[in-house]
């Protein structure tokens, strides 16, 4: 996939718990916050329109956050934005910037990521039936509601990264998932905590 820019190497961050942005996939977002709400005034009279999401851990943020640029806005009544963001590409926090902005903004590496930057991955030791009746199996255990015939009809990248994005995992869980190095490695990682889960976890009580 091809952009009319060049990569920045700062960037402003928006940090959100427990959201993660995967590769090619679109983000909504409802910004009310007066920082943020300048945040996106800014980004918006840049060339490449983009925000770094990242998570928080603990008193700092986490090493790799994904950045996505802004496709849509729509502003409310009350002056609340909605907005919709596609993802470019991941990066690694290699510092953060204070004091000039009411937002934090970072300094960015895209080593290391360049894979974010081509078409969709696929997934070629998918097993789609048997991912699916464990999506949901998973969704009945939690009483979540999950459109699975469209999921079966989705791409590989679409299906893995949707649920790896929508399911109630923790943040340290999101992480790891923003992190996989590989599509496959990602779907490996999304079943295995669906099976920890499925079996009771920590707690060693199965949800069904």
């Amino acid at each position: 996939m091809g952009f009319r820019f060049d990569l920045p190497t700062r960037i402003a961050l928006f940090p959100l718990c427990e959201v993660v942005m995967l590769p090619r996939a679109k983000l909504p977002l409802h910004i009310f916050e007066p920082r943020y709400l300048q945040l996106l005034d800014d980004v918006l009279k840049t060339d490449h329109r983009l925000i770094g999401m990242i998570q928080p851990d603990g008193n700092r943020l986490a090493a790799i956050g994904s950045a996505g640029r802004v496709i849509a806005f729509s502003e409310s009544e009350d002056g609340r934005m909605m907005i919709s963001l596609r993802a470019v590409s991941r990066f690694r926090l290699a510092g953060i910037e204070d004091g000039f902005t009411p937002y934090r903004q970072g300094e960015v590496d895209w080593a290391g990521f360049e894979r974010d930057l081509d078409g969709p991955e696929t997934d070629p030791g998918l097993d789609r039936s048997a991912l699916l009746d464990k999506l949901r199996r998973y969704a009945e255990a939690l009483q979540l509601s999950a459109d699975l015939e469209s999921a079966a009809k989705a791409a590989d990248e679409t299906l893995i990264n949707a649920f790896s994005m929508m399911l109630p995992f923790s943040s340290g869980e999101k992480q790891a998932l923003l992190e996989a190095r590989t599509l496959t490695d990602r779907r490996v990682l999304l079943e295995g905590l669906m099976d920890y889960a499925l079996h009771g976890g920590e707690n060693e009580e199965p949800m069904q």
